[in-house]
């Protein structure tokens, strides 16, 4: 016994330093796209990030960042924090697979023989390694998210109640169920799926204490299931709550200052439950006493959440939602700004709706009390089609074509009323519903992330359903051609791509070979195992209720499934070894067994996942944002328009101190009354900006839309028609509601020609084209808040300040697209059309950015990972058409040597086996061509050609069942095809016009 402790530390302490070093080894040394810019800024300085906010994962990133020796360094050391994490969850696995295979083999203290050791062991390193090289688990460890941590937690608590389980009958053993209960408190501070544990956790706690009854069972699975709803519907929300209604009764109902109902109910939380310690001790109420330490344990750790407040109220400047008071917090910790999806009940997708009420009020301090400042405004639907469970709701007409690509809907007809008019509407049936849970959110948005991490993954690209993006593979060739057609086939650049892993299911197989044993051998262990892997699987995907076309995979929210499945690989080793054993009677039948384990799950796993998860030594999302911030002129407003254009920028303005000149204006948060006070502000090296209206003006219910009535074809002064609407005179409101309005649709952005040849907004040369202002008309019969915003900074700056976009393609541009040039990555708003200035770019600056200004994140250096999340930022940054462009613009010019670098420069940049020709590069050749290139606008169409074709010959060999589902991606490598061969013709490449029409001939559609 004492020689199977001291062996299970240092085995558990050596996976842990194997995976520390895998993970610090393929660690990203700096931000990551999506939120890990936001955490690694909000980290450093401890500002408040996006709901529902991650307190305490906040505080110990801090801390790993006091150790970074300059601020360039404060991002690996806080990836670092996940990759310590991670490693510490594999050795919590490892004890957990130890302790568990341990309760299988050891019956007495005579069965702690060598063989046996050898497996308990064994499946531990197994089982946990297998872990350390899965997909999802890997993903997350190596860079700044909440998901390594929270992974942390839920192995921490499900070894801790398999400690108490040990020592339920000796003294004291109830201080891990506090310590249980103190750990999910924290971990509320990072993210919520650790409380996903307690029907598992409970259940130990029945089988250990209680004589066990399938009536016994399924009460104590009813309670556990009470209990997880309790924590987190009431215990979390709800002692904010009873704070809110205690502020409530001494502000609005005694008339005292503000935060006096707050001090009242913090002095009688604590004296209750001092007082009830105290009593259930006094009095040997053993339960009651563990319950209330249980209770004061996990408010201490959740009390995380106090930073959020206190940073919230120093004003810092990320500040999302301001929660700098409890019925903020409220709001912030329910993510009501995403909105509600219908869990238990709600409205199919097509739902006829019939009125609106009031929903969850917002209020306001006004006049010494909390007053209604408005509410969010919740639909009623005709109940006819109406459902229990729905699972398809979603009214976007994108979400709904899916809908019925996944589900063929017979549905019943059922005649509605609509605008006087009797009109037939199909109402899904309950099968149709379900059919779509099934394939889609179980099947697709669930088991194909487990396959991803036990049997083998197709490729990284980000998967909506098709058969050649983001599917599992087995590496069995009639199973995965059957699914996704021939596989010897494949393009060259698909099979060799770094993000396909296979596996040929022997981590899958070795796992359920693990389940069956547990279940066989002990059966209660066995259940809760399952249990854990249900409620950390299934029961996220039917809380969640995943609407389709999804921005990004979601696998991650699953990891503790991937975890209780990696304790069956573990113990699949002791099942294994049963079976040689029964062929090979030999002592060293253990050795047989570990080795053919080991081979076939964690070694096969890291052989095939180390190349797609080495990210050290990447650059990009960094220098993405340093090449945005870089493209502004000084002084600069940019606006963004999502997480990834503005994230990274953050990242680097708030840690790195880069450009904070600029003022990143993210335009999905506009609408919102908190961020458009905090651009009021001054940040940093950056001034307010010239926003006119006031706070009661813009906050919440109030000009959420502003209505266009044209009432006149006059073309309006932006500036007076944004101050008609700021006016609170009743002649400019309309309607019984008094709504806001611009009168016209047709808005002048006048401009001083004079003042902007001064401030070097153009050259002296154009002064003739400069107009005495820009006209534009908005085609909609509204706008949102953050579109007023939009306007209001546009006509207060009164080109002050040079305007930038990081993209055209949304609302905030207002067809100003043709006074737009790029000077980068960002589009500069002109004042004169940008036809008349270099066409629509400056190619100067841009030349002179792109050569010597911009980094390039060693994306064309061998051995650095250019996965999915990068191919696709820099196709919608049209990366290798903006390098086109500017030789195109610069040959006119008669600069054909910078041309000629500059098509050079990009092609070095993006090597075609890392990152796939794209029609862009159709772009790049024709620049070739016109510049006389000939021979290097002739490799990059053969290049092209070549890839197309093969993706051609890959989609004719697809039986007819599966071309039906790639008919769009078949049309778009043909239009590839078409558009080379125009280029080629009207260059007068006979040659390669020839073999590009035999290929049209060769993969016409059929």
């Amino acid at each position: 016994m004492h020689r199977f402790k001291t062996w299970n530390r240092i085995g558990g302490w050596l996976v842990f330093v194997i995976s520390a070093l895998v993970y610090l080894l393929t660690l990203e040394p700096t931000a990551s796209f999506w939120d890990c810019g936001e955490f690694i800024a909000t980290a450093y300085k401890l500002q408040v990030g996006h709901p529902p906010g991650a307190p305490f994962y906040l505080l110990l990133a801090k801390v790993f960042s006091l150790f970074a020796a300059d601020k360039a360094h404060v991002a690996i050391w806080i990836n670092g924090l996940s990759a310590i994490s991670s490693a510490f969850t594999i050795m919590f696995l490892f004890f957990t697979i130890t302790m568990l295979a341990r309760k299988i083999i050891v019956k007495s203290v005579l069965d702690y023989s060598e063989s046996n050791l050898m497996l308990i062991l064994g499946a531990g390193f197994v089982g946990s390694l297998a872990y350390t090289f899965s997909d999802t688990f890997w993903f997350s460890a190596v860079e700044a998210e909440v998901y390594a941590q929270s992974s942390l937690f839920t192995a921490v608590v499900f070894w801790a109640i398999l400690k108490w389980e040990e020592q339920a009958d000796q003294p004291y053993a109830n201080r891990w169920l506090i310590l249980i209960f103190y750990l999910m408190g924290l971990s509320v501070g990072v993210h919520l799926l650790n409380l996903l544990a307690i029907p598992a956790i409970a259940q130990v706690y029945y089988f250990r204490k209680y004589r066990y009854s399938f009536r016994g069972f399924i009460i104590s699975l009813m309670l556990s299931i009470l209990i997880l709803w309790f924590v987190h519907f009431m215990i979390i929300p709800g002692s904010v709550k009873l704070a809110i209604w205690s502020e409530f009764l001494f502000v609005n109902g005694f008339g005292l200052p503000y935060n006096t109902g707050i001090i009242f109910y913090g002095v009688l939380l604590v004296a209750f439950i001092v007082c009830g310690l105290w009593l259930s001790y006094k009095y040997r109420k053993v339960l009651v006493h563990t319950l209330l330490l249980s209770l004061t344990v996990f408010l201490i750790g959740y009390s995380s959440y106090t930073l959020i407040v206190i940073r919230a109220n120093a004003g810092t400047s990320i500040n999302e939602n301001n929660p700098g008071n409890v019925i903020s917090l409220l709001g912030y910790l329910n993510r009501e700004q995403y909105g509600d999806d219908p869990l238990f009940y709600g409205p199919y997708y097509n739902a006829p709706v019939t009125g609106y009420i009031n929903g969850t009020p917002t209020y306001g301090r006004e006049n010494g009390k909390y007053e209604v400042w408005s509410h969010d405004v919740d639909y009623k639907f005709d109940s006819r089609f109406c459902t229990v469970f729905p699972r398809m709701y979603s009214r976007n007409a994108s979400h709904i074509n899916i809908y019925k690509e996944w589900v063929d809907i017979k549905g019943t007809p059922i005649a509605v009323t609509k605008n006087g008019k009797v009109e037939t509407i199909v109402k899904p049936s309950f099968a149709d519903n379900l059919t779509f849970f099934a394939k889609y959110q179980v099947g697709y948005m669930y088991f194909r992330y487990f396959l991803w991490n036990f049997a083998g993954k197709q490729n990284d690209y980000q998967g909506n359903g098709g058969i050649i993006k983001g599917n599992f593979i087995t590496g069995i060739s009639f199973i995965d051609d059957y699914f996704y057609g021939d596989q010897d086939k494949l393009p060259s650049s698909s099979k060799k791509a770094k993000g396909r892993n296979i596996y040929y299911c022997l981590p899958l197989l070795l796992g359920i070979l693990g389940m069956l044993y547990h279940f066989f051998k002990r059966k209660r262990d066995g259940w809760i195992v399952f249990l854990l892997f249900i409620m950390t699987g299934l029961a996220i995907v039917v809380y969640l209720n995943q609407t389709p076309l999804q921005v990004r995979e979601r696998d991650y929210a699953y990891a503790g499934s991937f975890y209780a499945f990696a304790i069956w690989v573990g113990l699949g080793l002791l099942a294994l070894h049963q079976f040689i054993r029964k062929i090979i009677k030999k002592n060293y039948t253990p050795l047989i067994a570990i080795s053919l384990a080991f081979a076939g799950a964690p070694l096969l796993m890291a052989f095939q996942n180390w190349d797609d998860h080495d990210r050290s030594g990447r650059f990009i999302a960094h220098d993405v944002a340093y090449n945005y911030l870089n493209s502004c002129a000084p002084n600069a407003i940019l606006f963004t328009n999502g997480d990834n254009d503005t994230f990274p920028l953050w990242y680097l303005q708030e840690v790195e101190g880069v450009r904070t000149d600029v003022r990143v204006v993210n335009l999905v948060l506009l609408g919102t009354d908190w961020y458009i006070e905090q651009m009021k502000k001054q940040s940093y090296d950056s001034a307010p900006l010239p926003i006119r209206f006031s706070f009661n003006q813009i906050r919440d219910g109030v000009r959420d839309f502003v209505y266009l009535i044209e009432e006149k074809a006059d073309t309006l002064a932006l500036n007076s028609a944004v101050a008609f609407v700021a006016s609170e005179n009743a002649a400019t409101k309309f309607g019984e509601d008094a709504d806001a309005y611009f009168p016209s649709r047709i808005f002048a952005l006048k401009m001083n020609k004079d003042s902007l040849l001064k401030a070097g907004f153009l050259a002296p040369h154009y002064a003739d084209s400069v107009p005495s202002a820009i006209c534009f008309r908005i085609n909609r019969g509204y706008i949102a808040k953050s579109d007023l915003m939009v306007l209001d900074i546009l006509a207060g700056n009164n080109w002050k300040r040079p305007v930038y976009y990081t993209s055209l393609n949304h609302n905030g541009a207002f067809g100003l697209e043709k006074y737009i040039r790029q000077e980068g990555y960002a589009y500069r708003l002109l004042p004169v059309p940008a036809r008349y200035v270099s066409k629509g770019l400056n190619s100067r600056v841009l030349y002179t950015n792109l050569m010597d200004t911009f980094k390039w994140g060693r994306m064309n250096e061998p051995g650095v990972l250019i996965d999915d999340h990068i191919r696709r930022t820099l196709s919608l940054l049209r990366f290798r058409q903006i390098f086109a462009n500017c030789a195109n613009q610069l040959y006119s010019e008669g600069k054909a040597d910078s041309a000629k670098r500059i098509i050079r420069q990009c092609i070095s940049l993006t090597e075609p086996s890392v990152i796939s020709h794209d029609r862009y590069s159709i772009d790049l050749a024709d620049a070739c061509y016109k510049m006389g290139d000939a021979r290097l606008g002739d490799s990059i169409i053969i290049a092209y050609s070549n890839q197309s074709a093969e993706e051609l010959a890959f989609y004719q060999s697809m039986p007819l069942r599966l071309l039906k589902l790639v008919i769009y991606e078949k049309a778009m490598a043909e239009q590839s095809i078409e558009r080379m061969l125009e280029v080629t013709t009207l260059y007068k490449r006979d040659k390669l016009s020839q073999k590009l029409k035999a290929y049209l001939e060769k993969y016409q559609l059929k």
